[in-house]
């Protein structure tokens, strides 16, 4: 990676952390996949090129933190530029391996975020997260020993708590925003078990795909709003349907599943019982 953007070799083969101001401007002459097999996470400032959150402007540009997984794809145009001020984190998996931290990473949402998701800093919360990325940063420049890793990891862990604090943060403050991701969630829940036929079960993945978004920030946001994921809620609004169809209908509870998109009665009851603490047939019993 740092062959290809043009920078010296980094200090530690597993982890790098790189300031934007060192880096020579791209000249891509095509657009260009990029993909790597790290952990990256990019603080921006005086980024030349305008994002979005979702479909709306961001509102305040101090500071914008992107994560990326390994493998993750990203696409950059010909007219790309890197940002002018701000640090890229490089971290292979093998350098956490051996530390807690490593299970941590597979937990946080934000590293399956789309870019348009990104996390939009305060002034404070800027001045935090650079105080910890100024840590790493020493740390990471001076002469390797045997606490070298630990310290930069201990680090990272606290960095990461902090990213988790500030999209909770984002999800709260953006509430106009997320009072219309309610009603578009539910309108598509509606249309999804409007039709009589028979049909597929809606799943989060597709709720995202119709709202633009990740289906793990979607799921989040969904959390923090309702306390429920993406899931629960799907699960929720077909519990309602199945309802409704056992005491109006006299279909049976095989016919039932069907028309909701199961593909077993048996996932079926599990689920309906699971909810209600009754089979559906027992739950239309209750109501002659």
């Amino acid at each position: 990676m740092h062959n290809v953007i043009g920078v010296s070799k980094p200090k530690h083969p597993l982890f790098s952390i790189l300031r934007f101001e060192n880096f020579p401007q791209p000249e891509l002459t095509h657009r260009t996949k990029l993909i790597s097999d790290f952990y990256q996470i990019a603080l921006k400032k005086e980024c030349p090129c305008k994002m979005q959150y979702g479909q709306t402007p961001f509102d305040f540009d101090e500071g914008i933190i992107s994560c990326f997984a390994p493998k993750q794809v990203s696409i950059v145009d010909t007219d790309f530029a890197f940002a002018k001020v701000g640090w890229v984190l490089s971290i292979h998996p093998d350098f956490l391996r051996t530390y807690p931290l490593s299970r941590k990473m597979k937990s946080f949402g934000f590293f399956d975020y789309d870019v348009n998701e990104a996390l939009i800093l305060s002034e404070d919360e800027l001045q935090s997260i650079e105080i910890i990325i100024g840590q790493i940063e020493k740390e990471y420049l001076l002469p390797i020993d045997r606490f070298s890793q630990e310290v930069i990891i201990s680090a990272l862990d606290l960095l990461f708590t902090h990213f988790n604090r500030y999209y909770n943060r984002q999800f709260v403050t953006r509430q106009y925003q997320s009072s219309e991701l309610l009603n578009r969630v539910e309108n598509l829940l509606n249309a999804c078990f409007s039709d009589t036929g028979e049909q597929e079960l809606p799943t989060p993945a597709y709720l995202a795909s119709q709202l633009n978004m990740s289906c793990k920030y979607l799921s989040d946001c969904l959390k923090q709003l309702t306390g429920q994921t993406a899931q629960q809620l799907i699960h929720d609004k077909l519990i309602e349907k199945a309802k409704d169809i056992l005491t109006t209908t006299q279909l049976s509870v095989s016919e039932v599943a069907y028309l909701l998109g199961f593909e077993y009665p048996q996932s079926f009851n599990k689920l309906f019982k699971n909810k209600t603490a009754l089979s559906p047939l027992e739950f239309r019993q209750s109501f002659n």
